[in-house]
Parts: C-alpha cells; sequence; structure tokens
C-alpha cells in the first residue's frame, strides 16, 4: 500500500498488537512480517504471523484511509451466492435480519458473524469490494488474494473513511506461522482491473478453472422453477423431446431436486417417478447432444432422511452437542442440517455418490447447492473459511473431470474451483417476495435481488468461473411477472451471463417467444466493457460478433427519457430493457 495511509494491528491472547507498517514486529510469543510492495501497477500486502509458542488469535485488521470525495459509491459483495450485491451510496446501511428470522435464515448470509459492524455509512463486502469514480468509468479496488487461510471481510466506515480489512479468524489456535491477510489494490477500468486480479491471485492459487478447456459458455434447460420437487420420468423426457421438436440446440440439460426420496439420500431414486433409473435419462440426454446435469445439496440432510436417523454421528454439532439446523425450506420437511465434511465418514460417502452418478448413472455435470453448510462454524485450529476452502478442493477432486455447477456457495470459496458458479439470487414468479423483503432476507427470492447482483458482479465472469445468473421465464402460466420484465430477466442474463438456462415447456411457446429464445442465445458470447448504474437505470456495453451494443435496462418503476445521443426523446418503460447498436438502431426493446 506505498500509495495509501494504514495501520495494522493484530489481538491475540485477550491483547492488541499495534504494528510497524512494513518490516517485522515481535513480541515475546510471535512475530508479524508485513510486506508490501508495487508489482505491474498492482499495490500488494501480506502479513504473516510466526509463532514462539502456541497462542488464540482473535483479529487480523489493516485499516485504510479512503477520503470518498473522489467516488460515488462503493460495492457491497454479500456472502454467497444468493446474497444480493451491489454498488451502495456511502450513507446507505446494509440491514441485519429482524431477530425472530434469524433461526430459520442467520446461515444463509452473514448473520453469524459478530465482527460485522451495521449502521448508516457503514457498508461490508466479502472477498472484495471497490470505490466507483465520479467519472463511472474507474475503480479503486481492493481484493483479497488468499482465501484458503480464511475468509476476508471489508468494511468502510464513511464517517470515519476508514475501510477495514481483516481476516475471520476469532478464537482461532496457532501453534505455526499463519498467512493471515494476503490482499491488493488496483485502480482501472473494471475489465482491467479484474483481470489483473485474477491472473495475480492465481498465479499460486488457481486450483482448476483457468486450466480447464471443456468448460464454455451453455445453453440449456433445467426442471426446478416449473415442477420444482414435482418431476418425473415423463415429465423430463416430454421437456427434453421438445427442444429437438423445435430445432433449438441444447448444451447442458439439468434434473433438479425431486429424484430423490429424501435430501441427503441422493442415491435413494424414487422408482415410482423414475421406474428405469437415472442412466436411462442421462442417456437421452447425451443422444441429443447435451450433457446431463444432475442437482444435489452434498453438505445437508433433512430429518427424514436416512443419514439422519442412521448417521447421527455424521452431524454437524453445536457446543452442547445438537444438530445444528442451518436453513429452514417449506418444500422439504422444514429445519435440514450440516454433516460434518471434516469426518472421514462423510467423504466416503459422498465420494460414493459421485462415483455412481458419474460411472454409473452417466452424468456429465453436477449442480451441487446450499454449499455454505460446510462452515458455518470454526474449529479450535481452522476457521470458516479455510474449512470451506478445503471442502471445495474435496468436492472438485472428487467430481474429478465433471463440469460443476457451484451454488449457495462463497463466491471466494468457489473461485478456481468450479466450472459455473450462480452469481445471483433465485428468481421469484414474482418482481419480489415482499415477506422476505419485510425480514430483510439477503439472500432472498426475489427476481430485482436476482438482477441487482448479475448486475454488480459481472466481471468475475469468465475470471474465476462462468456465472450462473439463474434462469429466465418465458411462459405465460404459472408466471406472475409481466411480458416486459420477463424480456428484462432474459436479455439481462443473455448478455452478463454465461450459462443461461430456462424451465419452461418451450413445446407451448408462440412465435413471438421463440424468437426471444434465439436473441437469448445470440447474446450468449459477448465481451463486456461496461456496467454504468444511474440509480437502478442501468446502459451495458458490450461487443457481440465485433458490433457494438447498448443495453439499456430500466429496473425503476417509473418510466424515464433514454440516456441515449440518439434516442434521448425515446421513453423507457418501467422495468424495460432496450438494446441498440453502435449506429443507434433499436434491435431490441
Amino acid at each position: 500500500m506505498n500509495t495509501l495511509e494504514y495501520e495494522a494491528y493484530i489481538v491475540y491472547n485477550n491483547k492488541k498488537l499495534d504494528l510497524k507498517p512494513k518490516g517485522i514486529t515481535s513480541a515475546e510469543e510471535l512475530y508479524v512480517d508485513i510486506q508490501n510492495q508495487k508489482i505491474d501497477n498492482i499495490n500488494t500486502f501480506q502479513l504473516f504471523i510466526h509463532t514462539k509458542q502456541p497462542i488464540s488469535l482473535d483479529k487480523v485488521v489493516v485499516e485504510i484511509k479512503i477520503n470518498p470525495k473522489d467516488f460515488i459509491s462503493i460495492f457491497a459483495n454479500g456472502f454467497q451466492s444468493w446474497s444480493e450485491s451491489k454498488e451502495m451510496q456511502f450513507h446507505e446501511e446494509i440491514k441485519g435480519l429482524r431477530s425472530f428470522a434469524k433461526p430459520f435464515l442467520k446461515y444463509y448470509g452473514d448473520d453469524f458473524f459478530p465482527q460485522i459492524e451495521r449502521g448508516r455509512g457503514k457498508i461490508h463486502s466479502w472477498n472484495y469490494t471497490y470505490f466507483r469514480h465520479k467519472n463511472q468509468k474507474e475503480i479503486l479496488f481492493f481484493g483479497s488474494l488468499n482465501e484458503r487461510s480464511g475468509y476476508t471481510l471489508l468494511q468502510y466506515d464513511h464517517q470515519k473513511q476508514v475501510l477495514k480489512i481483516e481476516k475471520d479468524c476469532t478464537k482461532t489456535e496457532l501453534k505455526h506461522s499463519f498467512p493471515a491477510l494476503d490482499f491488493c489494490s488496483i485502480q482501472g477500468e473494471d475489465n482491467t482491473v479484474f483481470k489483473k486480479w485474477n491472473t495475480f491471485k492465481n498465479k499460486e492459487n488457481s486450483l482448476y478453472f483457468n486450466n480447464k478447456s471443456q468448460s464454455k459458455a451453455a445453453f440449456g434447460w433445467t426442471s426446478w422453477y416449473h415442477y420444482y420437487t414435482h418431476i418425473n420420468e415423463n415429465i423430463i423426457l416430454k421437456n427434453l423431446n421438445a427442444f429437438q421438436e423445435k430445432n433449438i440446440p441444447l448444451d447442458i440439460f439439468q434434473i433438479d431436486d425431486g429424484y430423490q426420496h429424501a435430501v441427503g439420500d441422493w442415491l435413494d431414486v424414487d422408482k415410482k417417478k423414475f421406474p428405469n433409473g437415472l442412466k436411462t435419462i442421462s442417456s437421452a440426454i447425451q443422444k441429443q447432444g447435451a450433457k446431463a446435469g444432475i442437482w444435489l445439496a452434498p453438505l445437508i440432510v433433512e430429518k427424514k432422511s436416512s443419514i439422519y436417523r442412521k448417521h447421527p454421528e455424521w452431524l454437524l454439532k453445536d457446543n452442547k452437542g445438537n444438530p445444528i439446523k442451518v436453513g429452514y425450506n417449506p418444500m422439504w420437511s422444514g429445519f435440514y442440517y450440516a454433516l460434518d465434511i471434516q469426518n472421514p465418514s462423510v467423504k466416503e460417502y459422498l465420494s460414493g455418490v459421485f462415483y455412481t452418478m458419474k460411472h454409473k448413472w452417466g452424468f456429465d455435470m453436477f449442480k451441487l447447492d446450499f454449499l455454505f453448510a460446510a462452515a458455518v462454524q470454526s474449529t479450535p485450529y481452522k476457521n470458516k473459511g479455510q474449512i470451506m476452502a478445503e471442502t471445495m478442493e474435496f468436492l472438485r477432486q472428487t467430481c474429478g473431470d465433471s463440469l460443476i455447477l457451484g451454488c449457495g456457495v462463497p463466491l471466494s470459496s468457489a473461485m478456481g474451483v468450479v466450472d459455473y458458479c450462480r452469481i445471483g439470487a433465485d428468481i421469484h414468479l414474482s418482481w419480489e417476495h415482499s415477506l422476505l423483503k419485510f425480514i430483510r432476507a439477503r439472500e432472498r427470492v426475489s427476481t430485482i435481488v436476482a438482477l441487482h447482483s448479475v448486475l454488480s458482479r459481472w466481471q468475475i465472469g469468465g475470471n474465476a468461473f462462468w456465472n450462473d445468473p439463474d434462469v429466465f421465464l418465458l411462459r405465460k402460466t404459472k408466471n406472475k411477472l409481466t411480458a416486459t420484465q420477463k424480456k428484462t430477466v432474459l436479455l439481462v442474463n443473455a448478455i452478463l451471463g454465461q450459462l443461461i438456462f430456462t424451465s419452461d415447456y418451450i413445446a407451448d411457446y408462440d412465435n413471438e417467444q421463440l424468437e426471444y429464445l434465439k436473441w437469448a442465445q445470440f447474446f450468449l458470447n459477448n465481451e463486456v466493457q461496461s456496467v454504468s448504474n444511474y440509480n437502478d437505470y442501468y446502459i451495458i456495453n458490450f461487443k457481440n460478433n465485433n458490433e457494438q451494443f447498448y443495453a439499456h435496462v430500466n429496473l425503476n418503476k417509473q418510466a424515464t427519457k433514454m440516456k441515449s445521443p440518439y434516442l434521448k426523446n425515446r421513453t423507457i418503460q418501467a422495468f424495460e430493457t432496450i438494446i441498440v447498436n453502435d449506429r443507434n438502431v433499436c434491435c431490441v426493446g
């Protein structure tokens, strides 16, 4: 941090130790080495703790002075895939869950992290953040270079004008050297900054993604948002055949939740629903030239599962020995529980599940959901982020060269490990879920929340993994979105995402719906240059087949004049998206 003013300290054995800005600070029990340097216009900072005897570590903090006068907003990256993530004004705040909702939802997000500071003008972000310059084009970026040592939390206090970067390491027992903080700062345009960050951190930390050739931008279908758990062999094959009948090519066709008798019992297929087994389904999918995908949530079980009944020793337990309820799902049997991924028997069981699904059932892609459950509590010698990172590496090694779509996972732990990753909330059949909004659930099922994250996390796509923005739905039944809202979801997902799914039965599509389906596939391979936000009116600059396009996206409830020099007299309606080319000729809208 050569050009930034900062202070650093650690707290261990209930003592605070202020650190020198560079070099070694010594104490009786340890010494701390801080190194910062500038490499290719990237400022790097590393803080290593070297113990002389066992210690209990509670805090590792760097505080950087940031004057907001040159900036208009700060980006708040949510804790995991579903968490709302967007640029925020400095005076705003991120409120926690209402107290009565915490027993049901606290582990979905970050309400179980006590070090988070809340209140007006206090914005927190996980893994990375940035300050948007007034010119809208450049950002001042701060990002972690090592999440295997634990989650990195970045908190900005507008009143104090301080960005606090810290490692989540409360009550960690150390007996050895520890790479406590490793992050960088970069200034420039979004694309340049994120490519530099990705290249720099992956010199040592990339596990898989950047050396992988078979993953690509893909179009596909998933059963969830039409049938939910009510799937069977006939429904799956009927939808598969619809794509062949309409001559719509598929890259991935995915069976979602509902094939198994209970969550956790992944090999116990409901034979009434699938009398011929799942191998028949995967073979049918592959005959159409698509990859066969299957959903599972490998780290959780519901109470009615045989795993819960027969193997209570596999469950993650609290300090009183009770199984930890990590969430609640009314579509299952209510509360569900986490498996203890550090138990060798759990790993052996999951290895068997993946082996069967891959080698006996023939599936090519695994959608791994609710992955946050692996790390809802720390151990004396491993913090939550370390457990999550180890879990993701185990899942990659177990799945081998199969495609992985990560979901419900802290993005930092998925980077470089999965092929595709959800980067927004589940969309809703309405624009917003009023009850979940009232209880302040940042991980709520919500179309507007999903779009905010897709429009704000777009820079990650193609760097750490390919972005999955969730599905689009064009159907006219079982859907409360307006025609305008449906088109906006489709176009935003197609322009900014790289894994575009629908759950519609496309045999029912009319000619207009089929035309929009073709637009989605046309916009799938883009070079996105920038995304500008004018109070929920976004302008996306992107290239497709060497042609320049501008997507104007209005997420507001009111119509407004378009911000285009050639179409400034045209009104863009509430929730509408209009795409023009470099000649300002309207293409879609």
